[in-house]
């Protein structure tokens, strides 16, 4: 049997005709990039490939619900990863209600939309990944999550602030007053698009050489992100030192994230297991 026969099979038992079968089985092939391979054997393609073809044999009698039951987990990491970013383009553009079961908690994290742990067969907890992450319902949950990398899950929106923003008729120390205890502050344009970026640090050093005026200090080269980032994709701004900005679509400021609210946020997740009784696991 051909790939196109196998990616058809669903459909052949639903007794559907060979034109339309093939029609849904070569649209399928192309979601996971695999069209021009429908005439060959299915065992001259390579074990990631193969699973791309299981994938598209699920898509082409179009369920309404996927159950994928371990489907990634006897690939080699590299793959793996490319099926999951596969899986969520595909997911995005199809909207289907995926049941996907693995033992893989940085899987289930980095795919998922829902998360439900089990233990003995019975639900443990149910919430969206950065929920299960920072707000663990019980112990095992807890010890569960503790070797999850909190940057690929949590999100710029659950840790930035307001931002403070700064008028660029301010002189420095009038500037320097508004920020308060933030690490920087930002000046705006009429559409609220921040241009300048003033850090505390550069004003105090700045104020001890006597300068004075704002414009000499602020920053044109400062780090920006969005709201829906993860933490993970400003560890290298956030090694600089200085306040990110957060955007939105438009460009417009709505937020400010700090490096140090950064660390404050993935040190308190680290502790939450030391709120709950330690327990044996077996």
């Amino acid at each position: 049997r051909n790939i196109i026969d196998n990616t058809g099979y669903g459909l052949k038992v639903q007794g559907a005709p060979k034109k339309e079968r093939d029609a849904a089985a070569l649209k399928a092939l192309a979601m996971v990039g695999l069209e021009a391979y429908a005439q060959n054997a299915v065992g001259e393609l390579s074990g990631g490939m193969q699973q791309r073809v299981g994938l598209a044999r699920a898509l082409c009698s179009d369920p309404p619900i996927l159950l994928m039951d371990e489907a990634f987990s006897a690939l080699d990491p590299l793959i793996r990863r490319q099926m999951q970013d596969e899986l969520m383009i595909i997911q995005e553009r199809l909207h289907k209600t995926i049941l996907f079961i693995t033992h893989d908690l940085n899987e289930a994290l980095r795919i998922g939309n829902r998360v439900c742990i089990l233990r003995d067969g019975y639900v443990v907890q149910i919430g969206t990944p950065e929920e299960i992450l920072t707000e663990p319902a019980n112990s095992y949950v807890a010890e569960f999550t503790q070797d999850v990398d909190q940057g690929r899950v949590i999100d710029v929106v659950n840790v930035m602030q307001d931002a403070v923003v700064i008028e660029a008729s301010d002189t420095l120390a009038s500037a320097v007053d508004r920020l308060g205890e933030r690490g920087g502050g930002f000046v705006v344009d009429d559409a609220g698009r921040p241009t300048g970026m003033l850090a505390v640090a550069d004003a105090g050093s700045a104020l001890a050489h006597g300068t004075s005026l704002l414009a000499d200090v602020l920053r044109a080269d400062f780090a920006t992100t969005t709201a829906t980032a993860r933490l993970n994709e400003v560890y290298a701004a956030a090694g600089l030192g200085f306040p990110i900005a957060v955007l939105d679509d438009a460009g417009c400021l709505i937020g400010e994230l700090e490096p140090r609210e950064i660390m404050e946020e993935m040190g308190r997740v680290e502790q939450l297991i030391d709120g709950f009784e330690r327990e044996v696991f077996l």
